[in-house]
């Protein structure tokens, strides 16, 4: 008996003491739920770390961007959230200094620039060339860059193949006023006479009045007088007093000054803007204090594989002559149309593979969304794709100027440090 009170003393013991045990190592939260989360924070695991901008790069291990921001953790659990957005803490909006925009709807200030020359008008070029061999026995213009009104005497051209043609038909003429009575066989045959006599003058442009004075039974003039087609200036002389001219050959160049072109050559990136009917800007070297103001006539269908450009006409009106054939010209063309949707230069972020932008959801949060761009302003650019008229931006660049010290190296090649202002952004 003494033996089984002893076993159950001895079994009692063993159980009270596991049970005492087991109550001594529960553990018991010192600062209740706060400490628990901060618990449940650190064995959070963290994935890898993203860009603070949105941009798709990741680090396995924590590294700063270009700007100097540091990339932001991205915990398990927490991946469909880092891949919809950005949350940046108003500290760090503030001390980047950036600023927001809106898309709104909006008519680009684009310009396109270029250089250019002046060059005569084509379609206001004329060319005296005789259309038989002849001598010029009187020479009345006889300087280049004289001013000639239409219709005024430029030389007096003798030749023997004109006056023989001029004979020829004064006598048909005459013979066809003579037959009359005459059968009707004979009669046609002067006249087809007299008409290939007439062809022949009008061929070599005799004038009419002087056509009609043969006819008249006036006789035939030894020289004929070349005028002048329209009113211009004489850009080219050749004909010399008492010189031999042949058949085509070019004696004077006259062009029409009141209005000129100016051949402009726009880059290739830049063709696409320009449309026909746009208003261009045209300052010369000769006078850098005026403009001359004109219209895009003609986009030329070619490229110069040299200089990667398009030649470009727009037509200048000349009235008191100071543009002059191969003046130098800068040249601003009004490459903006309607309204677009729009947003600044300086929200979008071009990666040279995509256009990226950061919209802003409230509260710190931001969203990095891809766009599809159009035309480009001085200050804002079109978007075709991607945003809605209303989103708020966040212009992620801005240009600051900056002090900086730089270490230079003067006239004797000595190192110092000079203090410098230069653009970053």
């Amino acid at each position: 008996l003494g033996a089984v009170l002893f076993g159950a003393a001895l079994a009692a013991g063993y159980w009270w003491g596991a049970k005492r045990a087991a109550h001594g190592t529960q553990a018991v939260p010192q600062d209740g739920p706060v400490a628990a989360a901060t618990a449940a924070k650190k064995e959070r695991k963290i994935l890898y770390y993203r860009n603070p901008m949105g941009l798709p790069d990741i680090s396995p291990v924590p590294k700063k961007d270009s700007m100097g921001m540091d990339y932001i953790p991205v915990y398990e659990g927490e991946e469909r959230e880092a891949a919809s957005g950005v949350k940046i803490s108003p500290e760090k909006v503030q001390k980047l200094g950036v600023r927001t925009a809106k898309v709104e709807r909006r008519a680009l200030d684009a310009v396109v620039r270029a250089t250019g020359r002046v060059e005569v008008d084509e379609r206001r070029q004329f060319t005296i060339a005789p259309k038989f061999e002849g001598y010029i026995e009187r020479l009345v213009v006889n300087a280049t860059g004289q001013f000639v009104a239409r219709g005024e005497p430029l030389f007096d051209a003798y030749s023997p193949e004109l006056l023989a043609a001029q004979r020829e038909y004064a006598v048909a003429a005459h013979g066809l006023a003579q037959l009359k009575d005459a059968d009707a066989q004979t009669v046609a045959g002067m006249k087809r006479l007299a008409e290939a006599a007439l062809a022949r003058l009008r061929n070599w442009d005799v004038s009419d009045e002087e056509i009609a004075q043969l006819a008249a039974g006036g006789e035939p003039r030894r020289t004929l007088t070349f005028r002048a087609p329209a009113a211009g200036v004489v850009l080219e002389k050749r004909a010399v007093q008492g010189m031999r001219f042949m058949p085509g050959e070019m004696l004077y160049q006259i062009a029409d000054l009141s209005s000129v072109w100016l051949i402009a050559d726009v880059f290739e990136q830049d063709i696409g803007r320009v449309r026909v009917g746009q208003r261009a800007a045209v300052k010369l070297e000769a006078y850098p204090e005026r403009r001359f103001e004109g219209r895009v006539t003609y986009v030329y269908p070619t490229l110069k594989p040299e200089t990667r450009s398009a030649q470009v006409r727009i037509e200048l009106p000349n009235p008191d002559g100071r543009l002059k054939p191969a003046m130098y010209a800068h040249v601003e063309i009004a490459a903006g149309g309607g309204t677009v949707l729009a947003v600044p230069n300086s929200a979008v972020i071009d990666s040279g593979a995509r256009r990226v932008v950061i919209v802003d959801r409230g509260e710190g949060r931001f969203e990095p969304r891809e766009v599809k761009l159009g035309s480009r302003g001085d200050e804002y650019v079109a978007v075709l794709d991607g945003l809605k008229e209303g989103d708020d931006l966040y212009c992620s660049y801005c240009l600051a100027r900056l002090r900086i010290t730089r270490e230079m190296l003067d006239d004797e090649g000595n190192k110092k440090k000079v203090e410098v202002e230069e653009d970053w952004e």
